[in-house]
């Protein structure tokens, strides 16, 4: 069975507004919610915070590693990162490892140093607070404002080459889908925000990033097959067929790459550490909807475009 963008065109641009509308009104919601004003609940890496290193000198397991989580957020220490750092062997020190737990900035006087430290004496035995590293604030606003501007730089080059490589139309209709592919991801991540406490980090970007490169990688093999068909079919076909036929042709490569792109992101995110969990979802929910966006999304805007100038 052959899709046929031209004739459901308008339903494709509709399902596309119905995904992106919730995550829009939660963004909205949020950035008169939050006391950063942000689209979504940004974490330390933003708002500065504090990572405390434990030394440990027995194997950390899986279970204690959740109990040490569990007993932290008990405590009152919100949303706490843990990370093992493994230690070299050959160092003389007795250490097995070190545990790193990231959390809200607290200084070296505040109780919730006290708390984490009872947690881990109660989890390890004798654990050793190896180094307090903190990041304030102002840090943390200068990373999140470099993370727009790398967002825009990466937008502001890739409309640059698609004008060169093709047409400014075609440029803009890449762009939007890039803008549809971001606003769904910020959405939904938005949303998780306001009901389950989802925080981004710096992972977070580098996953949006990623997305951006691959949607408009999937979105460039599709223009390309339309500008081929068009020097050997714009004759004999219309614009509308010739799209029709180009998503058809490229369709099998674009599902086939997708899916075992996915296929990999699950296992990665199934099994995975936690710490990479938001990472990796981020990641599956963009390159789905960047398959969507590349084979309908932007299909359909260019088709409305040609079909305008006729």
């Amino acid at each position: 069975m052959k899709l046929n963008i031209v004739k459901h065109k308008f339903i494709y641009l509709a399902i596309s507004a119905i995904l992106l509308l919730p995550g829009i009104i939660a963004m909205i919601y949020s950035m008169f919610t939050y006391d950063t004003h942000t689209p979504v609940k940004v974490g330390i890496d933003y708002t500065g915070g504090t990572t405390l290193q434990y030394g440990i000198k027995e194997e950390i397991t899986n279970n204690k590693l959740t109990e040490v989580r569990s007993n932290l957020e008990e405590a009152g220490i919100e949303k706490p990162i843990l990370q093992i750092i493994n230690v070299n062997s050959k160092d003389t020190t007795d250490l097995k490892a070190i545990l790193s737990i990231r959390t809200k900035f607290i200084d070296e006087e505040s109780a919730d140093l006290d708390k984490t430290t009872n947690v881990m004496n109660s989890v390890f035995q004798q654990p050793e607070l190896v180094q307090v590293t903190s990041v304030g604030p102002t840090l943390g606003k200068e990373l999140f404002k470099n993370s727009m501007i790398a967002l825009s730089l990466a937008l502001l080059g890739i409309v640059a080459y698609l004008t060169f490589r093709f047409q400014f139309d075609y440029a803009l209709a890449a762009i939007l889908g890039l803008v549809h592919d971001t606003i769904f991801v910020v959405g939904v991540f938005s949303i998780l925000g306001l009901f389950y406490g989802v925080q981004i980090d710096a992972l977070f970007v580098t996953a949006l990033l990623t997305v951006i490169g691959f949607s408009v990688h999937d979105t460039i093999v599709t223009f390309d097959r339309v500008r081929e068909n068009l020097k050997y079919y714009s004759k004999k076909m219309t614009f509308g067929e010739i799209m029709n036929a180009s998503v058809n042709q490229t369709l099998t490569r674009s599902i086939n790459t997708s899916v075992t792109t996915l296929i990999t992101l699950a296992a990665l995110y199934f099994f995975g550490g936690v710490t990479t969990k938001d990472f990796v979802l981020a990641m599956i929910l963009g390159i789905a909807i960047g398959t969507y966006s590349s084979i309908f999304f932007c299909s359909s805007l260019i088709e409305i475009w040609e079909d305008k100038k006729i």
